[in-house]
């Protein structure tokens, strides 16, 4: 049986290998990659000169993505499984501090809110500022969100509402928060002894659809489309395709793979259908798919690792990325699994 410390630890390691996987891919699209890296971008690459953000960075090292990802993991496990929005903000500013990241990767939102954030305002108040659309919906919220659904264990709700919170300062709209819940919804479905992946994109849907709520009663409501809509857009896409190589083609020029919630979230979660919830060939996908290769490939194998377990999981991938990153992701995962809250059997949760 795959117990829920193999599905955490599964979860942690493949979004760290997908992050690695398409950060030398990252703002190129699926030609120029297919030129560069071959027709699947299966192995790790340095980035090249031309990288607009990875640049410098070596084969197999991480980004933003997964380093904001086991920030927020450490802080689930610091706070016993509670994440409030006074937290998330220290751990934003104290994410800000690193340079190896926060130069390159952090995205417009997150920069603005961290910002706003040193400067003491109310992280209730940060999240929800801007009066333009692309302010608060990108998929910054979401990238980092998988522990979120990890410490809530088949809780569809109980992962939105944590999801939720780690979006207040500084993706709190409809749509960032829509975007954040879908993934750790279908995170904490993919938790559960048994489940199959029309079980999790039905959680991820319904994450999202809970999620657009509470972003826009709570937050900033933005104009833009469904992400729960969008979500089924990508996997009937990803079901119609003759097979991975055209889902990626599909997927990427009709969804999007791009820096909105609503183009990258939907996309993740048509990629893990694609990729029939494997979590390697999930990360291959998001890394072909290009655009925001690193951040989709992030949260989509985070979902596919839950599904798995770690057994799923190449550990000569696992070992190349902790190697390079001076990581131990199975004494992460092991520390969450212990303030885990699974649902009582026959709760209904």
């Amino acid at each position: 049986m795959t117990t829920l410390l193999d599905r955490i630890h599964g979860s942690l390691a493949a979004a760290c290998i997908a992050d690695a996987l398409g950060a030398p891919t990252e703002e190129r699209s699926i030609p120029e990659i297919r030129e560069l890296f071959g027709r699947r971008v299966e192995s790790f690459h340095a980035p090249l000169p031309d990288a607009p953000y990875a640049v410098g960075r070596g084969p197999a090292q991480i980004t933003d993505d997964s380093s904001q990802m086991l920030l927020l993991a450490e802080a689930f496990i610091e706070h016993d499984g509670e994440v409030t929005p006074e937290v998330m903000a220290r751990l934003l500013i104290g994410w800000s501090a690193d340079p190896a990241y926060y130069p390159h990767f952090a995205g417009p939102t997150t920069r603005r809110a961290i910002e706003r954030l040193k400067a003491g305002d109310d992280p209730w108040d940060v999240g929800k500022a801007g009066r333009i659309m692309s302010e608060g919906t990108s998929n910054g919220g979401a990238m980092r969100v998988a522990p979120a659904g990890l410490v809530h264990p088949g809780d569809i709700e109980g992962a939105v509402r944590a999801a939720h919170l780690t979006c207040v300062p500084s993706h709190h709209t409809n749509i960032g928060v829509a975007g954040a819940a879908a993934i750790a919804a279908a995170t904490a479905a993919a938790c559960v002894d048994g489940a199959d992946l029309f079980q999790v994109v039905r959680a991820a849907r319904r994450g999202a659809e809970l999620g657009e709520a509470l972003g826009g009663a709570q937050g900033r409501h933005v104009p833009g489309p469904s992400v729960a809509q969008r979500i089924d857009l990508a996997v009937t896409l990803a079901v119609q395709s003759r097979d991975l190589d055209d889902a990626i083609e599909r997927i990427a020029s009709v969804i999007g793979t791009g820096l909105p919630a609503a183009e990258a979230c939907p996309a993740a979660i048509g990629l893990l259908v694609a990729a029939g919830g494997d979590p390697f060939q999930t990360a291959v996908a998001a890394a072909t798919a290009g655009g925001d290769s690193d951040t989709v490939g992030c949260m989509a194998a985070a979902v596919a690792g839950a599904l798995t377990g770690i057994a799923a999981v190449p550990a000569e991938a696992v070992a190349r990325v902790e190697e390079a990153n001076k990581l131990d992701v199975s004494r992460v995962a092991a520390r969450l699994a212990a303030v885990a809250r699974p649902v009582p059997v026959g709760s209904g949760a």
